[in-house]
């Protein structure tokens, strides 16, 4: 059982949003429909002296007026009414004030640092925990709490922690389209009280989660972050992305979270000393999270990759050589078991396999892709999963049916990867339903635990990053 102070203030059993509005384009009502939305099972006080009801719950003028205790604090007031909702906190027993209030030492004037250090102070000495100021705080979907409602509400195995709120948005959102949930994930801003270093040392331990993701701007004590790091990556994959990393993002970095950034070169070889992996941008965040997320650990840089026509096959061993993949000749044992059945390609097709040549329509990109899982030169595979024709044979074409040539059983002898393009959607009722299908068919690969990539340069690169962490690891 975690001791960490975060894992009793992660259970709250009651909730008070202060600053609680019935507005429906007010923040204050946004936090009231976010708990009521997200099915949250404790109860829920709003605060607010100018409303006797607030969607439906009774309102309370102050926190000193709810009913029994309360557990955790949602701040949507102004920062200068922080130091008496603490006040009003104390005789509660509120364990965690999270402070979505803003306008403190994030914009650099002076007097609002002063104020933001007078919080903190106060706070040590009621003995109350603070997530932010300036920021999103918890979504914890097995609880029921969330900062948007339309967050999913299955839980998984990785957990973030996030400096920003809207990358914590953005990357919940772009992650689950890639079948990665969250058992967690912390907004924490400017990192008055708990900060990146007590969100690490909290996921490492934690039951729930498997996975970490960071989105760091900057760090209040390196030489702590980087014995935290060391000790999440030494139990779990870490992957880190790092905001600030330009002299304009360095300069925003200061201006949104009040944090100081420093050196990329130094900050990259610190990461990979820590045995954590480094994230060049969101879309790379969640690339690589979806590998960890679904494979096994991958032992080499071997790949085979099947699918695709022309081009595409000369482009896929290009993206896969720049990614630092070794595709390597197809090896002699299948070309003379090709030879064998009598396929008349047996000395033409290679690796990538090209699917435009194959010598019969019984003979797919899943056979070949079935031989390469069953030959011990190849470590990993890529396929892509071309776009079907509409009908088949006077069927209408379904994902299952689709994913059939596909052969995807294999993926239990080698890790598997797949690539379908983004398209727009299409501009006849044709292109409409094998947008549909591909749509389906994305689908149906995530709930078989493969994960899908957009192109095969991103693919590649998880695939290779994957290996390396394991390489240092072991």
């Amino acid at each position: 059982m975690s001791t960490h102070p975060l894992e009793e203030i992660l259970h709250p059993q009651s909730i008070a949003v202060v600053g609680a509005s019935a507005g429906i384009v007010a923040r204050g009502f946004d936090w009231v429909s976010y708990l009521s939305e997200s099915g949250f099972k404790g109860k829920i006080y709003p605060v607010n002296p100018k409303y006797a009801e607030i969607r439906g719950l009774k309102a309370y003028p102050s926190l000193r007026e709810v009913p029994g205790p309360v557990d955790y604090v949602i701040s949507v007031a102004p920062a200068s009414a922080v130091l008496n909702i603490l006040e009003d906190s104390a005789p509660k027993g509120v364990k965690c004030v999270h402070l979505f209030t803003a306008r403190l030492s994030e914009t650099g004037r002076p007097e609002a640092a002063e104020l933001e250090r007078a919080i903190l102070r106060q706070a040590k000495k009621l003995g109350i925990r603070l997530i932010g100021p300036n920021c999103m705080g918890v979504y914890y979907p097995k609880e029921g709490i969330s900062f948007n409602e339309n967050f999913p509400r299955q839980s998984g195995s990785a957990g973030l922690a996030a400096q920003s709120g809207s990358v914590s948005n953005e990357a919940i959102r772009l992650a689950a389209q890639r079948g990665v949930y969250f058992s967690k994930a912390i907004s924490y801003g400017n990192a008055l009280d708990f900060n990146e270093c007590d969100f690490l040392e909290y996921f490492a331990q934690d039951a729930e989660t498997k996975l970490i993701l960071m989105y760091v701007e900057g760090v209040r004590d390196g030489k702590r972050f980087f014995s935290s790091l060391s000790q999440a990556a030494a139990t779990k994959p870490v992957i880190v992305l790092k905001g600030g990393r330009g002299e304009s993002g360095t300069r925003a970095t200061a201006s949104h979270t009040a944090s100081l950034a420093g050196s990329m070169k130094i900050w990259n070889t610190m990461v990979t000393q820590a045995g954590a992996v480094s994230a060049e941008s969101l879309n790379e965040l969640i690339d690589l999270a979806a590998a960890f997320y679904f494979l096994p650990p991958i032992k080499g840089l071997r790949v085979g990759v099947a699918g695709g026509a022309g081009g595409t096959t000369v482009m896929s061993a290009d993206h896969c050589e720049e990614a630092g993949l070794d595709v390597i000749p197809l090896p002699a044992e299948i070309r003379e078991e090709l030879k064998a059945k009598g396929n008349p390609i047996w000395d033409w097709i290679g690796n990538p396999a090209d699917g435009s040549i194959r010598a019969t329509d019984d003979f797919t990109a899943g056979d070949i892709l079935q031989m390469m899982a069953n030959n011990q030169n190849f470590d990993l595979l890529i396929t892509h999963i071309n776009e079907p024709h509409h009908r088949s044979q006077g069927q209408e074409i379904s994902a299952e049916t689709h994913l059939k040539q596909y052969k995807l059983e294999m993926r239990t002898q080698k890790p598997l990867l797949a690539v379908i393009p983004d398209k727009p959607a299409g501009i006849n009722d044709d292109d409409e339903r094998i947008r549909e299908v591909m749509s389906a068919t994305r689908t149906k690969l995530l709930e078989t635990s493969i994960p899908v990539y957009p192109t095969i340069e991103r693919a590649a690169s998880a695939a290779r990053k994957l290996v390396e962490y394991y390489r240092r690891k072991k």
